[in-house]
């Protein structure tokens, strides 16, 4: 049974973003530090990609570890009310997820999954960044 009335869960749930979340306002951060420009959402790719990298022909999508069921992270758990929904609804998050990677692998797009807790190590994530979209130059500017 749900702690919370039925009017508070729907209020709680409606608060929860799917565009300009911090994790992703982090990783457009990171991406302009690091000298890279982009576009956002574009919707006339597959899945309409958080941050899209032109020059790059790459995509990022900056995951939620709990929507998106991140392997082995604490923020991935189960809720204990409605298992049956929840498992479902996370079963297909995750398939989406895996077909337009396919989708967008297909146009000949590299796609970079970024999830929520790998955000919270800055300077970790800089350099994952640089090293996949500068595999050339190995050296930061």
């Amino acid at each position: 049974m749900d702690r919370l009335t039925r009017e508070r869960r729907s209020w709680n749930m409606s608060r929860i973003r799917g565009r300009d979340t911090a994790p992703e306002k982090t990783v457009r951060s990171v991406l302009h530090r690091i000298g890279c420009r982009f576009r956002l959402h574009r919707r006339d790719l597959p899945g309409s990609p958080d941050i899209v990298l032109p020059k790059y022909r790459t995509v990022v999508f900056v995951h939620g570890c709990f929507w998106h069921r991140h392997p082995s992270c604490r923020f991935a758990y189960t809720p204990k009310t409605r298992v049956r929904f929840w498992s479902r609804k996370f079963a297909e998050n995750v398939e989406r997820d895996r077909r337009v990677r396919r989708r967008l692998r297909d146009l000949g797009w590299r796609v970079i999954v970024i999830w929520e807790c790998e955000t919270l190590a800055w300077e970790q994530l800089a350099d994952r960044l640089w090293r996949v979209l500068n595999p050339e130059n190995r050296c930061r500017p």
